[in-house]
C-alpha cells in the first residue's frame, strides 16, 4: 500500500483544503450517564454528519427508554443516527451482526450502522463484503461506516459509504501519512477520530484532516489513560471551539 510521504500531517495531499468538515460522534456514553451531552448534540444547527448509538455493547436485549428518547431527538433535529456494532475484525458470524442490526432498526429506527473494529486486510475483504451486502438489505439506504482505524485495503471503499482511516492519539495523528489511493475518492468518504488533541493544536488538527481529505472528524481532549478509559465517551472540553471553527448548517 502506498502512502504520501514528506512533511508531517500528510500535507502532500493536494486539492483537499476546501473540505466541508462535519462531525461524527463515534462513542458517547449512555444517555443516562451523559444526558447533557446527548442534549447538546440534538441542538439545531450543530455541524453533525452522524451520531453512533451504543446501548450496551450493541443494541442490548430490550429497548432502552433513554436511548429511544435520545435517538428520537436526534432524528427530529435532522441528524443521522447509526447503530454501533462490533465487527471483531471480521471474526463475528454474519448472522450475529445482522441480528444486532435488525434490533437497532426495530427499536431505534437507526439510519445505518457503524461497524467498529472492522478488518482492514485483503484476506477479510470477501467476508465483510457479504456482511455489508446483508446490512443493505435491511433498510432502503442505510449509511454504513466501517471503522478500521487505519487505512484498509482499497477494496473496502466499495463496501461502505464511509471508512474510518484513522482512530488514535494526537501524538500519532500529527505525523500521520495518507494512503495514495484515497485521492481517488471525495473527502466525504473518510473519517478521522483523534483523542488527546490539545486545545492549542485544534486548528492544526483540522488542517491535517482537510489536507488528508477526511470530511468527517471527531477530535477530543479526552485520553485513554493507559487503555482504562474510553476517550470518546465524553464531549471535548473545547466543544464550542470546534463548533465555531467548523460552522453550522452542514447536517445531512
Amino acid at each position: 500500500m502506498s502512502y504520501l510521504t514528506g512533511t508531517p500531517a500528510g500535507s502532500a495531499h493536494p486539492g483537499t483544503t476546501d473540505v466541508r468538515t462535519g462531525l461524527g460522534a463515534p462513542g458517547l456514553a449512555h444517555p443516562l450517564v451523559a444526558p447533557a451531552e446527548w442534549g447538546e448534540l440534538a441542538r439545531p444547527g450543530r455541524p453533525l454528519h452522524w451520531v453512533a448509538l451504543d446501548v450496551a455493547d450493541g443494541p442490548g436485549s430490550r429497548p432502552d427508554p433513554s436511548c429511544l428518547e435520545s435517538a428520537g431527538r436526534l432524528r427530529n433535529a435532522g441528524i443521522r443516527v447509526l447503530g454501533r456494532i462490533d465487527a471483531l475484525y471480521g471474526a463475528r458470524a454474519i448472522a450475529e451482526v445482522i441480528s444486532e442490526a435488525q434490533r437497532y432498526l426495530d427499536w431505534y429506527q437507526v439510519d445505518g450502522f457503524l461497524l467498529d473494529r472492522s478488518p482492514a486486510d485483503r484476506g477479510t475483504l470477501p467476508g465483510l463484503r457479504r456482511t455489508a451486502g446483508a446490512l443493505r438489505t435491511l433498510h432502503d439506504a442505510p449509511h454504513v461506516v466501517l471503522d478500521h482505524g487505519v487505512h484498509p485495503h482499497p477494496g473496502y471503499a466499495e463496501l461502505a459509504d464511509q471508512l474510518v482511516t484513522f482512530s488514535g492519539p494526537w501524538s500519532d495523528y500529527r505525523w500521520s501519512q495518507v494512503a495514495e489511493w484515497t485521492a481517488e475518492h471525495p473527502p466525504e468518504r473518510f473519517c478521522h477520530f483523534v483523542h488527546g488533541v490539545p486545545r492549542g493544536h485544534l486548528d492544526e488538527a483540522l488542517r491535517i484532516a482537510r489536507w488528508q481529505g477526511a470530511a468527517t472528524i471527531w477530535f477530543t481532549d479526552g485520553t485513554e489513560r493507559g487503555g482504562a478509559r474510553d476517550p470518546w465517551e465524553t464531549m471535548p472540553g473545547y466543544w464550542d471551539d470546534i463548533v465555531s471553527r467548523i460552522g453550522t448548517g452542514v447536517s445531512e
